[in-house]
């Protein structure tokens, strides 16, 4: 299983990024997949998760309205569209595929059992 993040850089408050993560090893359409961000000296933090086929869709509450979650299973990838950018945004962001079923319903990290390498999201004010 490696899932690859990309399009993380730098943006000024109010801009736009978005973010890719593509799987490869297993079959991407059984699994939920979540997005997770870190930023230095605090814990990985759940953004959003996406379930198999797309069509439910959970959010933490600081990203509700801003980001945007989809998947592209003939693509084998899953994207984040992070919009109205904010410095405390900033973070390395993970992808993460869920451990089973139901896990994009959940945003405890245990949930999911592999992850990409990070990308990171840079916000200046």
């Amino acid at each position: 299983v490696q899932l690859v993040e990309s399009g993380g850089g730098s943006v000024q408050a109010g801009g736009s990024l978005s973010l890719s993560c593509v799987a490869s090893g297993y079959s991407f359409t059984v699994y939920g997949m979540a997005w997770f961000r870190q930023a230095p000296g605090k814990d990985r933090e759940f953004v959003a998760s996406i379930k198999w086929n797309g069509r439910s869709i959970n959010y933490a509450e600081s990203v509700k309205g801003r980001f945007t979650v989809s998947r592209d299973n003939a693509k084998n990838t899953v994207y984040l569209q992070m919009n109205s950018l904010e410095p405390v945004d900033t973070a390395v962001y993970y992808c993460a595929r869920g451990r089973d079923g139901s896990s994009w319903q959940k945003s405890a990290y245990e949930e999911y059992d592999y992850w990409g390498q990070g990308t990171q999201v840079t916000v200046s004010s």
